[in-house]
């Protein structure tokens, strides 16, 4: 079960802007189907949460976009969990290019756990803190940048 998660992202014309590099809203959608394979990797499948009548809402994304990435290039999205506490999580991805490891944008989320029937904040089960290992030390994401 991966600490940190990677999952490679070819771009393709629909993630192009007038500008004609990636849009930056391709960023935020990249961020959500990171998370979402990073959960299934740990056990967490979609199906899992509707089960247990409760999932994760998004409160704040922040974005720091650092360099332009364009059509055709290959690049990795990277996330793991930073922080657990009783209703919410910090989730932090880096996106760099794979051809030279240049990080491109830097990102945290904050998701709140919510009963789904109520919509509230819930509580956040002890298996499903389980299944994530913390990455308080971003030192390992720099080193998977120099390997």
């Amino acid at each position: 079960m991966p600490r940190i998660f990677t999952q490679e992202i070819c771009i393709a014309p629909a993630d192009i802007d007038v500008q004609g590099h990636v849009n930056n809203t391709r960023y935020v959608a990249w961020m959500q189907d990171v998370a979402v394979a990073h959960s299934v990797a740990q056990g967490w499948p979609m199906s899992r949460y509707v089960a247990e009548g409760a999932g994760w809402v998004v409160r704040q994304h922040t974005i720091t976009y650092k360099r332009p990435c364009f059509l055709g290039e290959t690049i990795t999205a990277c996330t793991w969990i930073a922080t657990f506490s009783p209703r919410q999580s910090a989730r932090r991805y880096q996106f760099w290019r794979a051809a030279d490891k240049v990080v491109l944008a830097e990102a945290e989320t904050q998701w709140v756990f919510i009963d789904l029937k109520s919509g509230r904040p819930s509580k956040v089960p002890q298996s499903l803190r389980e299944a994530f290992e913390l990455v308080e030390d971003e030192g390992e994401v720099k080193r998977m940048l120099e390997g």
